[in-house]
């Protein structure tokens, strides 16, 4: 997959806080809440509200007998072809017996205002 150019729709950068990649138009990082910059210009138009298109909550208990667990937790993105673009461990851990933990996906959208034409 090709990056975008700087300046267009889907364009990214490293947040100085956490070093997560980030979309370039993020003025708050998604991964540590640190806010980025501050823009009165845009502060005073109106921001799009970022949507939620598709969130999943889900539990996972160990039962009370049993040996332990241990778990990964991977998200992999692909495109309309089925492709895969992105593969991303995002935490392991393990569980004893009676434990249980909750995992939640959520995917964030905002519109983009884009002078660009053609594709992303």
């Amino acid at each position: 997959m090709s990056s975008p150019r700087p300046g267009t729709p889907g364009a990214t950068r490293t947040c100085p806080h956490c070093r997560a990649t980030i979309l370039e138009s993020a003025s708050v990082c998604p991964a540590c809440k640190h806010h980025l910059r501050f823009d009165s210009a845009v502060l005073q138009q109106s921001a799009p509200s970022a949507m939620v298109p598709l969130r999943v909550d889900g539990t996972i208990r160990h039962p009370a007998d049993g040996t332990a667990w241990e778990y990964s937790v991977l998200v992999s993105i692909r495109n309309g072809r089925g492709e895969e673009i992105k593969r991303q461990l995002v935490g392991v851990g393990a569980m004893l017996n009676g434990e249980e933990r909750t995992f939640t996906l959520s995917v964030e959208a905002t519109p983009v205002k884009s002078s660009k034409r053609g594709k992303l």
